[in-house]
């Protein structure tokens, strides 16, 4: 169920501060019963002031003019509303007084954050790395849809508190049918690749404080089985009808020996098989991934 957004707007005075008969007029904007004050920089004569209409009395020309002063605030304040809601930022109290205030010029969102890093890491990051962020930043998104109502969020509005929601929505983030839950050390990276856009955006000064100071990973030690000898050559001789079996067989019995990952071996041309400065034939390809060097030589 859509949570709603509750917004008022009152024009008051100060009359506890009041000096020769003269308060400072303010406006109160309430979100959800969280309100802010802005000082108006106007001063009312209290004796003129109607309270219950939020203006002053009179048809006098300085009358006039602060009542459409009032009406014109009002307005612009609501316009701040509407603004943050085609934004689709959260709406809070503060927001709309930096909106009203022209505050929010040089403040930047978690989206616009997605967007730039994603601009600016197209050519660096291997693709599939590259789409590993955009799953990192989808889960972002629901988390804010789901913890704040909102797709998108002002970036000075992540606190460590926003962290610890993240990991906590991604420990319970219940998966599509037949897909796994997410472990903790995939949790871990998601939160790795925030922590990289975070820090990006914190050097660039868009924002004061990075809030991954307090925050600690915990990747939980895990250690990758190898094969024995004996493992090793029960595979090579085992034999299969399924020519698809045989094939897969072959292919991870090469890469044993070769140390080749799987989508490295699947590049391989005879392009690749080049004689080395030991006479025999060697495999001189690139890895897919990190794009570094691999020479390896044919074994008998």
């Amino acid at each position: 169920m859509k949570a709603t957004t509750t917004v008022s707007i009152l024009i008051w005075v100060n009359t506890s501060r009041a000096k020769n008969g003269q308060a400072e007029l303010f406006a109160r904007v309430t979100v959800n019963q969280k309100r802010v004050n802005i000082l108006l920089k106007r001063k009312v004569d209290i004796a003129t002031w109607e309270k219950g209409r939020g203006c002053v009395r009179g048809n006098e020309s300085k009358a006039r003019i602060l009542n459409q002063y009032i009406d014109q605030v009002k307005s612009e304040l609501f316009q701040a509303y509407q603004d943050l809601r085609v934004e689709k930022v959260l709406i809070i109290s503060d927001a709309i007084k930096s909106k009203f205030l022209g505050e929010d010029q040089n403040r930047h969102t978690m989206l616009e954050m997605f967007e730039f890093y994603n601009k600016k890491m197209n050519s660096k990051l291997h693709p599939v790395t590259l789409r590993h962020y955009l799953t990192s930043q989808k889960y972002l998104i629901e988390f804010m849809q789901s913890e704040y109502r909102k797709p998108n969020l002002y970036l000075n509005n992540l606190k460590y508190s926003f962290l610890i929601g993240f990991e906590n929505f991604l420990l319970n983030y219940k998966p599509k049918k037949g897909y796994p839950k997410i472990g903790n050390n995939t949790i871990m990276k998601h939160i790795q690749r925030l922590r990289k856009m975070i820090t990006m955006s914190y050097h660039m000064e868009w924002i004061d404080k990075d809030p991954f100071v307090k925050f600690k990973s915990s990747f939980d030690k895990s250690e990758r089985d190898f094969l024995t000898q004996r493992e090793l050559d029960f595979i090579e001789e085992y034999t299969n009808d399924s020519e698809r079996l045989m094939v897969v067989k072959d292919l991870f019995v090469f890469s044993c020996y070769t140390g080749i990952a799987y989508i490295d071996v699947m590049n391989l041309t005879e392009e690749n098989l080049l004689f080395g400065i030991d006479g025999n034939i060697w495999i001189i390809t690139k890895r897919h991934k990190i794009d570094t060097p691999v020479k390896v030589p044919i074994l008998p």
